[in-house]
């Protein structure tokens, strides 16, 4: 089964139950596709043996052949080519990779080249992976459909999604048995749920919601989640013992068996949700 866990922003705490499930079932894979900022390394400790250069296609002009007729700059659709003074400029950082420009060159004078953007980590068997996008690269979808591509599939799949509802989070999510919308009781994380909501509806993904940093104080997800009819899967309370053993790398799960069942638990309502 493949569960992806997303939530609105940074910092609800997504990481936090991705990593915790992982950590307590037996056997399964983990993939953060975070890849700006990956973290659940920090938390589980993977010892990372193989690394995978992940690489685009970009254009490079053969000036020999360039009469600078600009409908390559015509025919791109994201402004990552210009003709200036019969001269072709190109950016490949903003390039989406569609080789568009190299069909409609009609003097053959442009071809693709390969550009780093980023590399892909993972241990020994594969139970652990993580991409990296480099500094500056703005496109991580390449790099989330490689992690992808080595999706076991005898095994639970955890996906620890980038925080939003972008491009990126679909890649992620798309294919996936159920997803896990982690939130907080807090007006920020109230509107950035609703749109998760209409995302994983659209998309007919069968999903649940993690309530972290949980009080008495506030009620506004249970409110929107009784009326939404959306099963509330798990309470997160907010705790400073919590906050600060997490600030040093480590789960509820690594020093609590209580919370370990909680989240068998918790992948046991996973199951009988995506069954369906």
């Amino acid at each position: 089964m493949r569960i992806a866990v997303l939530s609105g922003k940074g910092g609800t705490g997504k990481t936090t139950v991705s990593a915790s499930l992982a950590a307590s079932l037996e056997s399964c894979q983990y993939i953060d596709c975070d890849v700006e900022e990956p973290n659940g390394y920090i938390f589980l400790k993977p010892e990372l043996y193989q690394n995978i250069s992940v690489k685009v296609l970009v254009p490079e002009i053969d000036v020999m052949k360039c009469n600078g007729c600009g409908k390559c700059s015509k025919v791109c659709q994201f402004n990552a080519i210009a003709v200036v003074k019969r001269k072709v400029l190109v950016f490949p950082e903003i390039c989406h990779h569609c080789g568009a420009c190299t069909i409609a060159c009609p003097n053959d004078a442009i071809h693709e080249i390969e550009r780093e953007i980023g590399i892909v980590e993972m241990n020994g068997d594969e139970t652990f992976l993580h991409g990296k996008l480099n500094i500056g690269e703005p496109i991580s979808i390449p790099i989330i459909q490689e992690l992808k591509r080595h999706i076991k599939k005898d095994m639970p799949v955890i996906l620890d999604c980038s925080p939003g509802a972008s491009c990126t989070v679909v890649c992620s999510i798309e294919g996936c048995d159920y997803c896990i919308l982690v939130t907080e009781p807090t007006p920020f994380g109230f509107h950035d749920l609703k749109i998760a909501v209409q995302l994983v509806r659209k998309m007919e993904i069968p999903f649940g919601v993690v309530v972290n940093k949980a009080s008495d104080a506030s009620k506004i997800i249970h409110e929107f989640c009784k009326n939404e009819n959306i099963e509330i899967l798990m309470e997160i309370p907010f705790s400073r013992e919590i906050a600060s053993a997490y600030s040093q790398g480590i789960l509820p799960t690594h020093s609590s068996m209580e919370w370990k069942e909680k989240f068998r638990e918790l992948y046991k309502k996973l199951e009988r949700g995506a069954a369906k």
